[in-house]
């Protein structure tokens, strides 16, 4: 099996597994005690919170470890809030934010606070004076990740901090996805970050809150860690985590330049052979190890699990998948294709005839699973009216059959006669659109439907 799901979550690093299993013998004792074991715990803890600080680029009394990277951001938002309160209690974040981020503005929504997502091109990235457009009197604390977790794509975040500082707002930085490969410029307040993306253990995460910022911790509280994560330290992880940052660091420059190299080669590649493909995520501002990309009619769990049948592990944005039906709210929100949705995301010392076999078998994978959509009953024709306009009825089909019955009648009309399609299928709203551009049509727009919604779509050429 070849590993390509290291955004997801990065294999253990040889260096944790060897810090791991050291720390286990020496740093079990409780780092707050003065008797001997105590104080070599505790000497265990604070070199690991050196070495992190050092490589975040803060002191290393403002960094303190959660039991989570998701626990981190929400312990950051919800003490950053808490702390500005009577400043206000409006909240910004980009509408491409880990689910976490969203979850915790979720929150502060329902308890009485405001909030305003910032939109992004379809590239996924925001636009810096749009971001400090938003910025208000009232506004508590921003949020903006340093690079998306589905497509890679790195945010302006020196020139959003810079815009923060002038309006006086503090700006928390979720660095989960690209701590590993350096560290974030830019004059953040906040940052958060999960040890098991970079190949940490999994159960320690950072939150930093700089010197100055106002942070009033929420939830439970503790004398450990500043107060700002309770309970007792996971010492031996904590270790693992920090010499791990540390390894992958040493590694960035010239692993990160090579995995570039193997991520352009199917950036390239991937449209030339397979038609109808989307490349998704800014082509040049982006992590180094990740490429993700959609397939037209194609249902994205299935092609997970064929590829998963041929050897290799990827992930997806779909709409299309057990977990949900309705699509990532980083592609809706680039307004990209959401259905056949691949994420591919290399970890460290991934070999250059994996990826070379990936590009071997995708074709044919993409391929097969189109005949067979293209095989069972169909979208009916409804109705006609002179030629002019043709109604195809996929009320109760999910993606991708609604853009395949599209693409299969649109040559019945003339040049700008219309193609209604109607589906009840949350995707449809973004892939229908995303289909016209892809296919040089006009997307006319929407209506509602009996039982669904009925999507215009006017023939060009």
């Amino acid at each position: 099996m070849a590993y390509f799901d290291s955004a997801s979550s990065a294999p253990l690093h040889p260096v944790a597994r060897q810090a791991l299993q050291a720390s286990l013998d020496e740093g079990w004792a409780d780092p707050a005690r003065l008797h001997r074991e105590g104080r070599r715990a505790r000497l265990l803890l604070d070199a690991a919170r050196e070495a992190a600080a050092e490589a975040v680029g803060c002191r290393p009394d403002e960094l303190v470890f959660t039991p989570s990277g998701t626990r981190a951001v929400h312990s950051g938002v919800a003490g950053a809030l808490a702390g500005r309160r009577r400043v206000g209690r409006h909240l910004v974040v980009s509408a491409v934010e880990h689910s976490c981020v969203l979850h915790a503005a979720a929150a502060h929504e329902a308890d009485g606070g405001t909030v305003t997502e910032v939109p992004v091109d379809r590239a996924g990235r925001v636009e810096p004076d749009a971001y400090a457009a938003v910025l208000r009197d009232d506004t508590a604390l921003a949020c903006l990740q340093s690079a998306n977790h589905e497509v890679g794509t790195e945010q302006p975040v020196a020139r959003v901090a810079e815009a923060c500082r002038e309006a006086g707002v503090p700006l928390l930085v979720d660095a989960a996805q690209s701590l590993a490969w350096g560290p974030v410029r830019g004059d953040w307040s906040l940052l958060t970050a999960s040890a098991h993306k970079w190949g940490g253990p999994a159960g320690v995460g950072l939150l930093v809150v700089r010197k100055g910022v106002r942070f009033a911790p929420k939830g439970p509280v503790d004398e450990r860690e500043s107060g700002r994560a309770a309970g007792f330290e996971n010492i031996p992880a904590i270790v693992a985590a920090a010499a791990s940052l540390r390894a992958v660091r040493t590694e960035a420059a010239a692993e990160g330049e090579r995995l570039r190299g193997l991520v352009e080669r199917i950036r390239t590649r991937v449209p030339e052979m397979v038609p109808d493909v989307e490349v998704v995520g800014d082509p040049v501002r982006r992590l180094p190890h990740v490429v993700t990309f959609s397939c037209l009619y194609v249902d994205g769990e299935t092609l997970l699990h064929e590829l998963d049948r041929l050897g290799f592990s990827v992930s997806s944005g779909s709409s299309c998948t057990s977990s949900t039906l309705t699509p990532s709210h980083v592609l809706r929100a680039m307004g990209v294709l959401s259905e056949g949705n691949v994420r591919v995301s290399l970890p460290a010392g991934t070999a250059e005839a994996d990826v070379d076999r990936f590009l071997e078998v995708l074709p044919a994978a993409v391929k097969g699973i189109r005949e067979r959509f293209g095989a069972p009953d169909h979208g009916d024709v409804a109705a006609r009216d002179g030629g002019e306009s043709l109604v195809v009825d996929t009320i109760g089909k999910r993606c991708p059959i609604p853009v395949i019955e599209l693409a299969k009648v649109i040559d019945d009309v003339p040049v700008g006669g219309t193609v209604t399609v109607l589906s009840d299928d949350g995707a449809a709203r973004l892939d229908i659109p995303a289909w016209c551009e892809m296919r040089g049509q006009e997307y006319v727009g929407e209506r509602p439907a009996d039982h669904g919604v009925a999507y215009v779509v006017r023939r060009v050429g």
